[in-house]
């Protein structure tokens, strides 16, 4: 059993959704990512997506890709943060890290290292999940197989739009979790409708049997506890990103921790 299938039963149990923050590695310092990790999960983050870093991100807003951009240019490319996984699981072996990216810095790494590294250094470095925007399901049984083989899930979007068709294919391949996007656009964009999401997650879930959580458009306490009634999870990254950006180095972890703190409240509550 993965991590990640393991904390998503744990909370089952106890009756409570997971807390999923999104931060850039590598933003807004070089070295401060393992740090800002071990802040989040002492504010009652139950799962971290860690965004790898790329200059051509086509689902990122405004937001993200300014972080992005600010850790590539500090010298953040995936070798560096998977040391930073590595880094982090040496004082936490119990909470998921997900590798959120594209799929071209995972394929220069597999050109740089040889067919098979990637899985092979990400399950080294105590990864657990790699959502690709990039990389369709009908293309990823082999991709799918090989990360379940070392023990990590491979995650999956879905949309407003996503077809039937497109939930079954996702499910054949899926695993951990699925992400449902909520918006049309990208991250930090737009109004989040609740109503739209309630009447959708029971679609998703004729088709897909794990758990989903939700992103895009979730900023705040009052919108966390609304999704957190209809989804096993709530991701929230823009605005925690736009959080932690002008603080200096002491405090960035803190701020992070400051902002999930009342999230996490609202989801308990």
């Amino acid at each position: 059993m993965s991590r990640i299938t393991a904390t998503f039963d744990t909370l089952k149990a106890q009756g409570r959704k997971a807390l999923v923050p999104y931060v850039t590695a590598g933003f807004p310092y070089a070295d401060i990512t393992p740090a800002l990790m071990h802040g989040m999960v002492a504010a009652g983050a139950d799962i971290i997506e860690l965004g790898v870093p790329f200059s051509d991100p086509s689902a990122d807003g405004p937001v993200i890709q300014k972080a992005g951009d600010r850790a590539l240019a500090l010298g953040i490319g995936l070798t560096q943060v998977l040391a930073m996984v590595k880094a982090f699981r040496a004082k936490d072996q119990t909470i998921p890290v997900v590798l959120m990216g594209y799929a071209n810095p995972i394929e220069r790494y597999e050109q740089q290292h040889g067919e098979g590294a990637f899985v092979r250094d990400a399950s080294a470095a105590g990864v657990d999940g790699v959502l690709v925007v990039d990389y369709p399901p009908e293309e990823c049984a082999e991709f799918s197989a090989a990360l379940k083989a070392a023990g990590m899930d491979l995650i999956f979007l879905l949309a407003p739009t996503s077809t039937d068709e497109r939930m079954q294919q996702v499910a054949q391949v899926a695993s951990g979790y699925v992400y449902y996007v909520s918006l049309k656009g990208v991250t930090g964009s737009g109004a989040l409708n609740t109503d739209e999401v309630g009447a959708m997650l029971p679609r998703i879930r004729q088709h897909v049997h794990i758990p989903v959580g939700v992103g895009f458009g979730i900023r705040d306490a009052e919108t966390a506890r609304a999704i957190g009634r209809v989804a096993d999870a709530v991701v929230i990254g823009s605005r925690l990103i736009q959080q932690i950006e002008q603080q200096p180095h002491e405090r960035v972890a803190a701020a992070a921790a400051d902002f999930l703190r009342p999230i996490r409240a609202a989801l308990d509550a």
